[in-house]
């Protein structure tokens, strides 16, 4: 037994350097991964053992290890420059959280999640009983890097019984200076929802086709939180059974992630049940009271949203899609006459194969916090493309 104890301890190394290469001429700060398992065969220690990683001036910095097996970190990068980390066995730091969702049942199960850029909510099981419509991705903006959800539905459940009550009482003006006072439907200086989904595709959700009609996914069934922050939340969320083209029983499968710093979710979709080639559409509702502001480009659809009260909000909920890998049609779906303020959709189509993934990216911004026109949201776009096409390279160096 000692000889095979001494043996281990002479296989462990006491750290490992981890190297990100910077390919560009600019400067690049990403999230970025390595295998975990590759970290913990060099270290000569067993899977899930506590890792601490620090940077170039021996500074711990925040980390995380995925449910897919990769070892992240935030890496800012000069120029064509390299950025070095160790490695070490040992308990990580409590960091401040910049990813993080969960199920709300007190708001009919809607999966909300943030990151230091925006919010995003999709809707539950609770939502499709109570009939209400509404399928798409919802976005909520802010402009703080702190964490928000929590605290909107916290605060905006808390006080609907008020409301209502005052309301029972006829005493409507105590009861709207509350609602105005305590509504994530309002700005009170860190952001709100003003984002109009109902019936459609909302910020980027996908859609399988019949013809030129959208076959709308409803509410999720079933979700798994796989990821939690700081640095990734990821969640798989599953869809009740549908009828696609004449199949019964199709499955729709969608892994979400959003990291640290991104505009944009990555989003995998898939269907079970699905034994026949379908054209699949990824992208965003157009309304009415904003239909200029719209590109359509070879591998991103972009839009400028009016929210849900244009002449008074006075500003833009930048949204868009993009597509890495290429192989769609961008188009415009309108409908015949607007319904409910909807014209129609911008989307992408791609040929979706049975038994194969899609992955895609959707996102947002908001014009009173980091992207502030129509323009930089093009730009951002364009930037984001190009760093999931030559990411940033991160290598175990021995």
């Amino acid at each position: 037994m000692s000889v095979v104890l001494s043996t281990i301890v002479w296989a462990q190394k006491k750290e490992l350097t981890l190297v990100v290469s910077n390919p560009d001429r600019m400067q690049r700060q990403e999230v970025v991964g390595v295998s975990v398992i590759d970290v913990y065969h060099r270290l000569g220690v067993k899977t899930g053992t506590p890792l601490v990683v620090k940077n170039a001036l021996g500074q711990e910095v925040a980390s995380q290890v995925t449910y897919d097996g990769l070892l992240l970190m935030d890496a800012a990068v000069r120029p064509r420059g390299t950025a070095k980390f160790t490695v070490a066995v040992g308990q990580p730091s409590s960091f401040e959280n910049i990813c993080f969702g969960r199920q709300y049942p007190e708001r009919v199960d809607d999966i909300a999640w943030e990151n230091d850029r925006t919010a995003y909510r999709i809707y539950g099981p609770a939502l499709q009983r109570n009939q209400e419509r509404a399928f798409g991705v919802d976005v909520w903006v802010k402009n703080t890097p702190e964490l928000e959800v929590e605290k909107r539905y916290a605060t905006e459940l808390s006080n609907h019984p008020r409301i209502q009550q005052l309301k029972a009482e006829g005493k409507e003006d105590e009861a709207l200076l509350l609602e105005q006072q305590t509504t994530y439907h309002y700005d009170h200086g860190r952001g709100l929802d003003c984002y109009k989904v109902g019936p459609s595709l909302g910020g980027g959700a996908p859609a399988l086709m019949d013809g030129d009609r959208l076959i709308f996914p409803y509410c999720y069934r079933d979700y798994e939180i796989c990821d939690n922050g700081p640095l990734r939340f990821t969640v798989h969320v599953t869809y009740n059974p549908t009828t696609i083209n004449g199949q019964t029983d199709v499955v729709e499968h969608r892994i979400i992630s959003l990291g640290k710093g991104s505009n944009f979710n990555r989003c995998t979709v898939w269907y079970e049940g699905l034994n026949t080639s379908e054209r699949l559409a990824m992208g965003v509702v157009v309304h009415e009271e904003e239909q200029d502001d719209l590109l359509l480009g070879q591998d991103m659809v972009l839009y400028a949203d009016p929210t849900d009260n244009p002449e008074k909000q006075n500003f833009q909920i930048y949204v868009g899609v993009l597509f890495p890998e290429g192989k769609v049609l961008t188009q415009q779906l309108k409908y015949d006459k607007p319904e409910n303020g909807i014209t129609g959709h911008a989307v992408g189509i791609a040929d979706y194969e049975p038994k194969s993934r899609y992955t895609y990216f959707f996102g947002s911004a908001w014009s009173k916090n980091d992207v502030r026109t129509f323009n930089e949201w093009k730009l951002r776009a364009e930037e984001t493309l190009h760093a999931l096409r030559s990411p940033l390279k991160a290598i175990i160096d021995d």
